[in-house]
């Protein structure tokens, strides 16, 4: 397995609490197999600006302080995985959240005669995702990214780079970072044992080095084909 093969496609779905680090892992991936990171967020922003049908009745939802219905966020998907840049694959984020969704992810891609390659499930233990989301500091000017134990300041309290004062942002206290958690926890749940169910999904240890876990998924994806 030495050569890259050009058709070494990737439809894969990451899973992991706030956290957990899907943020770097996607990165990551979405540069190895050069498929499209797809966040339902991204979408949104894209639809809405753009003004389109489906732009416009996710906005009358968020104007209205709305959570956006299943079925819209899975058309919203849908015509995102019919665009050009998903013809090797695509990584999505953030989407599916709850078993409708999920449902209907795997009924479309049926209907492509598609399947899904793998759902990433990054484990990390609550105690150390609070541990790990509490410690964030931002600069308050330039915006540059610390963690009190992962990646302190040189001098406590101020920025490398512009020596701005380094804040805690409101979702990164306790309380909320708990209840994000919660959350997650709460409707995911239910999605690892649709996965799980399914054969698709594969566990990760997120609590591995940054390059370990990367170096895992990689393995898991060269072992589904």
């Amino acid at each position: 397995r030495g050569t890259q093969r050009r058709d070494e496609m990737l439809r894969a779905v990451l899973l992991g609490p706030p956290g957990a680090g899907k943020g770097t892992q996607a990165v990551r991936l979405v540069e190895k197999y050069e498929i499209p990171h797809i966040s339902t967020g991204d979408i949104f922003r894209k639809n809405i600006k753009e003004g389109t049908e489906l732009g416009k009745k996710a906005q009358e939802y968020m104007n209205a302080g709305a959570l956006v219905p299943d079925e819209l966020v899975v058309d919203l998907v849908k015509d995102r995985l019919q665009q050009d840049d998903c013809k090797n694959g695509f990584l999505l984020d953030g989407f599916p959240r709850t078993i409708f969704q999920a449902e209907k992810l795997d009924e479309f891609l049926s209907e492509s005669n598609l399947k899904m390659d793998i759902v990433i499930n990054l484990q990390v233990e609550k105690e150390a995702l609070i541990k790990r989301l509490t410690g964030r500091r931002v600069c308050k000017d330039c915006g540059a990214s610390y963690h009190i134990v992962n990646i302190p300041p040189k001098k406590e309290g101020v920025c490398d780079i512009c020596g701005g004062e380094l804040i805690q942002r409101k979702d990164d206290n306790i309380e909320t970072v708990e209840n994000r958690i919660n959350v997650y926890e709460e409707q995911t749940a239910p999605l690892i044992g649709y996965y799980k169910e399914a054969g698709s999904l594969v566990d990760f240890d997120g609590e591995a080095s940054l390059d370990e876990v990367f170096d895992a998924i990689v393995q898991a994806i060269g072992e589904q084909e």
